[in-house]
């Protein structure tokens, strides 16, 4: 079931009444089994993994808890951890590897025989073993007290606005609010629905629009070069973000209007002024989940500096494996690696162009050329996390630029610019409302800069709240790309 989907349109709200009907007592077991159900509506099979990670995880937990010796704890932990990553890499990374291991064999003339499994990966898999292992995790460390109820233990696991794909929320602030009583209240169902109304705009008004053109361009690249290149690239840099900051809106729409609250998962990432800020602001509920759980496990920055700058390595490594068993991702991953110790690297020296140059007396343009630089970088990053193979990744980073001088001479020429825009798919009107949209994108994010948007707007006039979401929700029906509804990208992590 798709959040961008009829069905999730009349499933939700009635779960949603369901729940404030229902006695308090059967509210955890109406949302468990609603859960299961929209998981279900996609896979039922998948459904027994998720099971098996969660009984794994809930009786480990429950033996750390009344183990006296810390090493009793360690050995149950790593039983959690590597029944749980171990179901994780046989159906996300068994055939990678395996096929890996095959092509390296092949290029020695050793024989290979060892078959690929014909299995799909299920659904939001990666998202639940890690919330499995975060509380695994902190059960050991002491920092969370086994949850003794089943029910209550397996909603956390399986709670279906976060269940494909995020946010990753820890058991210390969810688990709490899964047994606290909440009431109808008007204003938090509102902003709730605000929250899931520009989640569906950035969806189907915004990111799958501009998956026409991605995909258009990306799916055949060794027929372009140049400025259509350049245009899918940057298209799909704002259509992952849409896609995913619009599934995290909704979820966290969804759970607002339940009465609970879940933490930010993105915040406006594309106007940071460095990688370092990138991050602080990308997935914030994974990259937080690396830097707790891997980075200060390695050691964080608390060791010797060559090991700091292999513990950051790592982590991005293994954060592009995390999305995808493809070479592609590692190398955005190792991309990022690089990316984050460069910039390390390079500091002072950047710091001293800057003041020599003088910019720094000009703050607004310094800021802006910083968030340019930012933005480049993680969109040149984000040809290797689209591209479908390595080839293909290779060919668009050494074409991206090929031809821009006869783009620039002939600028100016209509009929040249026709033939670009007929190579990416699409009408000159479909390319104007995907940049008109684009426009409301930033326009709103800019104001959410420097204020907070919710409190803003809630304290207009009636007249001005509704006739946003009249014309909010117009946009949607009018302009949504209906036709193709497509999955959320982060699906098939």
């Amino acid at each position: 079931m798709l959040f961008n989907s009829l069905h999730f349109l009349l499933f939700f709200p009635a779960v949603a009444a369901m729940y404030f009907i229902c006695p308090f007592r059967y509210r955890q077991i109406l949302l468990l089994a609603s859960s299961y159900f929209f998981y279900m509506c996609l896979n039922v099979n998948y459904a027994l993994l998720l099971v098996v990670s969660t009984l794994i995880t809930y009786l480990t937990a429950l033996v750390m808890g009344i183990s006296k010796y810390k090493k009793q704890r360690l050995y149950y932990l790593l039983t959690s951890l590597i029944l749980n990553i171990g179901m994780l890499a046989a159906f996300k990374y068994f055939n990678f590897i395996n096929d890996s291991l095959r092509l390296l064999c092949n290029y020695f003339n050793i024989v290979y025989t060892v078959p690929r499994l014909d299995i799909l990966l299920p659904i939001g898999i990666s998202f639940y073993v890690f919330k499995a292992l975060s509380y695994s995790i902190d059960v050991y460390r002491g920092t969370k007290t086994p949850e003794k109820s089943l029910v209550t233990y397996a909603l956390y696991v399986s709670f279906f606005p976060q269940l494909l794909a995020g946010p990753i929320e820890r058991s210390t602030h969810l688990i709490p609010q899964l047994s606290r009583l909440y009431h109808f209240n008007y204003n938090r169902i509102t902003e709730g629905l605000r929250l899931m109304a520009w989640g569906f705009f950035k969806k189907v008004v915004i990111a799958d629009r501009l998956a026409l053109i991605v995909n258009h361009v990306y799916d055949n690249p060794y027929s372009y070069e140049g400025v259509p290149l350049i245009i899918a690239t940057f298209f799909f840099t704002l259509q992952i973000y849409c896609d995913f900051s619009s599934y995290s809106d909704i979820a966290i729409g969804a759970l607002k209007i339940l009465g609970i609250n879940s933490r930010l998962n993105f915040n406006r990432p594309y106007f940071s002024k460095s990688l370092t800020e990138f991050w602080k602001r990308w997935h914030i509920s994974l990259s937080t989940w690396f830097r707790d759980y891997l980075y200060i496990s390695l050691g964080g920055n608390r060791v010797k500096r060559w090991r700091w700058y292999a513990n950051l390595f790592i982590v991005f490594l293994v954060s592009g494996l995390w999305h995808g068993a493809n070479w592609t991702f590692v190398l955005w991953g190792c991309l990022h690696g690089i990316y984050l110790l460069f910039g390390i690297w390079s500091k002072n020296l950047r710091d001293k162009i800057a003041h020599a140059t003088g910019i720094t007396k000009l703050p607004y343009l310094y800021n802006f050329l910083k968030i340019v630089t930012t933005f480049s970088l993680v969109s040149f990053a984000w040809i290797f996390f689209r591209a479908n193979n390595v080839y293909e990744a290779y060919y668009i980073t050494t074409h991206l630029f090929s031809g821009l001088g006869e783009f620039l001479a002939n600028s100016m020429d209509l009929a040249y610019l026709h033939s670009i825009l007929g190579q990416l798919g699409v009408s000159r009107n479909e390319l104007i409302l995907a940049f008109l949209f684009i426009g409301v994108l930033e326009t709103v994010q800019y104001i959410q800069e420097y204020t907070n948007i919710t409190d803003t707007f809630s304290i207009q006039p009636v007249w001005f709240r509704w006739t946003t979401y009249y014309i909010l929700t117009a946009m949607i029906l009018f302009y949504g790309a209906f036709n193709t509804t497509q999955e959320f990208i982060y699906f098939q992590f």
